[in-house]
């Protein structure tokens, strides 16, 4: 670690060295040129810093157009695998479809129907999905929206849940959907 410290430490004096005898003899040509050459001198160089300038912005540019394309394109496709992942749900909700078009058992029907609900219940929780717990709960803003206010039947009801109209949904730590609940008053 020492080696390289003092490896580099050669370098940097070694460009100092350098930079310093090219100043000096710059210097001492700008002293012998013409103020015609000078000003040649400087526009020349002027012009090199402008060229250098124009090719940074156009990389720049190239860059954040770049950026922003690639921004855009993940954009487009984020929902891609939660959709594709969705798509056997649908299959088994049109098998369900069928099958109730040609079943002459309700039951049968009413436990395919609860097994392609319990797998897209799993499906949401897999994706982080998860429903707001209302029964009982206190009325909190940042999870429901009262509907409606009704007397509370006991005194322990009172800013509670009573009863939950639409039931709301949290992904991760941000809600989808408020739940839509009737409050004791």
């Amino acid at each position: 670690m020492e080696e390289n410290s003092t490896m580099e430490n050669q370098q940097v004096e070694n460009e100092e060295v350098v930079n310093n005898a090219t100043e000096g003899a710059n210097a001492e040509t700008a002293a012998e040129q013409t103020p015609e050459e000078q000003i040649k001198a400087l526009e020349e160089k002027c012009a090199k810093l402008h060229d250098d300038y124009i090719r940074l912005y156009a990389d720049f540019e190239n860059f954040r157009k770049q950026s922003l394309k690639a921004r855009a394109e993940l954009i487009k496709s984020a929902g891609e695998g939660i959709f594709a992942n969705m798509l056997p749900l649908v299959d088994d909700m049109e098998r369900a479809m069928n099958a109730m078009a040609n079943a002459t058992e309700v039951s049968s029907v009413k436990e395919g129907v609860d097994l392609i609900y319990n797998k897209f219940n799993t499906f949401l929780a897999q994706n982080g999905v998860t429903p707001i717990e209302t029964e009982g709960a206190d009325f909190n803003v940042d999870f429901h929206e009262a509907i409606t206010m009704i007397p509370a039947p006991t005194e322990e009801l009172k800013g509670k849940v009573i009863d939950c109209t639409q039931k709301g949904y949290m992904l991760k730590d941000k809600v989808l959907r408020f739940s839509k609940v009737v409050v004791g008053q």
